[in-house]
């Protein structure tokens, strides 16, 4: 874009003409003023011209407020200089959050600035890294038009198709694993085992290492040459390389791509010089929310799109000075479909020499917040790199400062870091060890109140109650009693004043719980929003699958009960007996003259039964989604996710287009993938509404908050939770394979001189998980800003699929340390129920 055909003139010029002041002295006055409305860690984000700089931000400081007015600031400095020809990149973690970052920066530049709402993009990672692989389409190999995005499980066909493959060509590995430590042959173990490894071990292997590698740039042959350094008697790297492989040339053979392709593709058309120079001539800066939570070759993307291009001289290299990761070859195969990466080896772990980059990016980011490093390859420990070496240069700055919350929430939340970082240097002592890449759980980093005249409106307000609420209830039952008691109290005559959440650590927890909240929140007019219910991520695929099983075979009980309980859960039919309606489908559907009389409520729903049977009839095959979705009475999102299900359904089937093409489709995609629905409002605020009781796991709840936060089943089986390996695969030894691969493959990945043999890795692994369950404590510590509720009942299941098999569980560690540094907080349960 050139300066001649971009035009910008702000709303004050002929003003500033008249005035004998300057349109940039005016937009130098409007920075100034932005900048005086931002605490000290913030200021330092502001304030960036150049350069790399690493923002290390507590919970509540503000983070996203924070970066929408320095991205405003830093595009207006554009304007000052008139630097019209690139723009600014902002990247983060979700949709949702992308969403919200580019609504605030607009306000800045519109509100604030006087500025036009242009001169930066924002973007997810995925979504930028599809950005420029769909601009290069012939660099990148994804023709959109043919390709298929996928986000497979282990149960997806083709992973299971890559398992049943990889046995067929390595029978002499599957029969080591099939003897495991000891094998009598008996003939009965000898089926049970390969059942197990068939359908559940070496799924889960090649779903957790395809993840691991393609997202680090590691290729088939890389894990092969890490396994020669291991001396396990599986091989499991090895193994995991072959799965991997099938796996891939599954997807190649089928035009199927799944989100770690696409920055490949995206890294694959930056090894281009003339495409690297053209996308970063057109990027000043780029901006990264979240950036604890990316991946290796994620980073890497960005590291590229924010070096200087130059004026294209020799720049035969795509490492920057900074890049931590080596950079992966990615050639195009003669199909031109995305092939898998060449072999690559990691720098050893040192840090990145930041003082001669050219780099323009800034990070932001909480370590201490790292939630995703269990179930994804982003690792806490690659933000805390670049943290370090941005402080060795003076280029790290901390938000320290937080409002969101009450002054007791916060010595709470400080006190739990610095005790689990205790214990854990105390169980790396006991054992003589030092924790991994000083991996302790958290940085050392401390929540500060704001200071007096803070910005921001009821910084830090008032405690409710106590602000830290401890109980030890006598089992779950009573957990619930208590809880709805203080509910109640909290919202009082006016429930739309106040914002509540009860934070679970998993979704069955959350529907225990809303089944024993349901009456009390009728009662006191509270609404009631289960997230784990309401969101189920295949519930659009689930209903539309059940609807068009039935219209395939109405002859069905079962299809045609569950046709019913989807019409009764969208409330189109009242509720009623199904099972009597679907015993006798014919007479439920076409009543003879001879039928008993229907009553209105059964007549309603045979008529919108046959209703879809004519549909079925009447109807093309590719407009069926979108009718029943219609039907279902989807609202906007949903709707919104049934067309893109039919996009891809009515792709897949392309070539063998009827009926039972498309009901497989939908199977394989409601039983093995994680189908992502469209979001068309924002999930903060459907989350955090005023009058409503949320009932949320800890994990969808970052980045939310609540003047009042629940956290019940704070025990020690879940939080930090122990490493449990399945009984039906202990004929392996005392670990999975897959948590085993998973630690071997960072351990390289971080530079450790060796790969921990199978009893390290998955030492490595535990501490792994449990550094992670804490900080996600942490997380949902800092969600509330008067009130946070903790307890943990003396009694509770085993586990949350049998609730009603209690039996005595141990708190989780840190609740006792709490009641022992803040006894004033720590309820008598006695004098309460007295009171009662």
């Amino acid at each position: 874009m050139s300066n001649t055909n971009f035009t910008a003139v702000p709303s004050e010029s002929l003003h500033s003409e008249l005035s004998g002041r300057s349109p940039v002295l005016l937009l130098r006055e409007k920075i100034i003023a932005i900048r005086n409305t931002l605490r000290p860690g913030q200021q330092q984000m502001a304030d960036w011209q150049s350069g790399p700089l690493a923002i290390s931000a507590v919970p509540g400081a503000g983070k996203s407020t924070a970066m929408a007015a320095a991205a405003a600031i830093a595009i207006a400095r554009q304007y000052e200089r008139s630097s019209f020809r690139s723009h600014l990149v902002v990247v983060t973690f979700t949709r949702s959050a992308a969403a919200n970052i580019k609504a605030k920066i607009r306000k800045f530049l519109r509100d604030d600035l006087s500025l036009p709402q242009m001169g930066f993009f924002v973007y997810t990672l995925h979504g930028l890294a599809l950005n420029i692989a769909s601009r290069h389409s012939d660099l990148s190999g994804l023709q959109l038009e043919n390709i298929t995005l996928i986000t497979p499980t282990q149960s997806h066909r083709f992973i299971r198709t890559a398992v049943e493959q990889w046995i067929a060509n390595n029978p002499g590995v599957y029969l080591r694993l099939l003897e495991g430590h000891q094998f009598d042959g008996e003939e009965t173990e000898r089926l049970r085992r390969q059942s197990v490894l068939r359908t559940e071990v070496l799924p889960e292997l090649a779903n957790t290492v395809i993840h691991e590698a393609k997202s680090s740039g590691i290729s088939q042959e890389l894990l092969r040459e890490w396994s020669k350094q291991t001396t396990d008697e599986y091989a499991i790297l090895n193994v995991a390389a072959g799965l991997y492989e099938q796996y891939q040339n599954l997807m190649r053979s089928r035009d199927f791509i799944d989100y770690d392709d696409m920055i490949l593709a995206a890294l694959r058309v930056l090894e281009n010089d003339s495409a690297r120079r053209i996308e970063q001539n057109q990027v000043f800066a780029v901006f990264e929310d979240e950036a604890q939570d990316s991946s290796p070759l994620q980073t890497q993307l960005l590291e590229i799109l924010a070096s200087d291009g130059g004026d294209g001289g020799d720049d035969s290299s795509l490492l920057t000075p900074n890049s931590t990761f080596p950079t992966p070859h990615y050639p195009l195969s003669p199909e031109g479909a995305p092939p898998s990466p060449l072999p690559i080896t990691p720098y050893p772990q040192r840090g990145p020499h930041l003082p001669h980059s050219p780099l323009n990016l800034v990070r932001v980011g909480d370590p201490n917040q790292a939630i995703n490093s269990t179930f994804t390859p982003a690792d806490p420990i690659y933000f805390r790199q670049f943290c370090e070496e941005c402080d060795r240069i003076k280029r790290l700055a901390t938000m320290d400062q937080a409002g969101r919350s009450t002054r007791i929430i916060i010595e709470a939340a400080n006190f739990a870091l610095k005790w689990i970082n205790n214990q854990s240097l105390a169980a790396a002592n006991n054992k003589q060890q030092t924790p991994v890449n000083r991996q302790v759980p958290f940085r050392l980093q401390t929540i500060r109140p704001v200071e007096v005249g803070d910005p921001q409106t009821n910084a830090n307000p008032a405690p409710v109650g106590r602000g830290l609420e401890l109980y030890t209830p006598r089992d779950i039952h009573q957990t619930v009693e208590l809880l709805s008691q203080r509910v109640i109290e909290l919202f009082g005559e006016d429930p739309t004043k106040n914002s509540a959440a009860i934070l679970v650590r998993e979704n069955r927890q959350g529907r225990w719980l809303a089944e024993a909240l349901t009456l009390m929140c009728k009662e006191h007019n509270i609404i009631l929003y289960d997230v784990g219910e309401r969101d189920r991520r295949s519930h659009v695929p689930q209903e539309i699958l059940a609807l068009l099983q039935f219209c395939d075979r109405p002859h069905s009980p079962d299809y045609l009960k569950a046709a019913l309980e989807a019409l009764v859960q969208r409330q189109l039919i009242p509720t009623q007996d199904l099972n009597a309606l679907a015993s006798l489908p014919e007479e439920f559907l076409y009543p003879g003259p001879l039928a008993a009389p229907q009553s209105e409520t059964v007549q309603k729903a045979a008529r919108l039964c046959r209703s879809l049977l004519r549909a079925r009839l009447e109807l093309p095959l590719y407009q069926l989604i979108s009718f029943l979705a219609l039907t279902l009475n989807y609202d906007q999102a949903e709707l919104a996710t049934a067309d893109k299900l039919a996009e891809r359904v009515n792709q897949q089937i392309a070539g063998n287009s009827s009926m039972g093409g498309m009901l497989s489709a939908l199977s394989e995609i409601v039983s093995s993938e994680r189908f992502e629905p469209v979001e068309t409002e924002d999930s903060e605020e459907r989350y955090t509404r005023r009058g409503q009781l949320t009932i949320i796991t800890m994990h969808k709840a970052k980045g939310l908050d609540w003047d009042y936060v629940f956290l019940p089943f704070l025990h020690e089986n879940l939080i930090p939770g122990r490493f449990w390996v399945p009984p039906q695969s202990q004929f392996l030894g005392d670990f999975t394979l897959s948590e085993v691969a998973r630690a071997q493959i960072r351990a390289a990945l971080h530079g450790e001189s060796t790969i921990p043999d199978v009893t390290q890795a998955w030492e490595q692994a535990k501490h792994l998980k449990i550094s992670e369950e804490y900080r996600l404590l942490y997380v949902a510590m800092t969600r509330a800003k008067r009130l946070v509720w903790m307890s943990a009942a003396q009694k509770a299941p085993f586990t949350w699929s049998k609730p009603d098999n209690l039996q005595e569980q141990a708190p989780c560690p840190v609740f006792p340390a709490l009641k022992r540094q803040f006894p004033e907080c720590v309820m008598n349960l006695a004098a309460m129920t007295k009171q009662a």
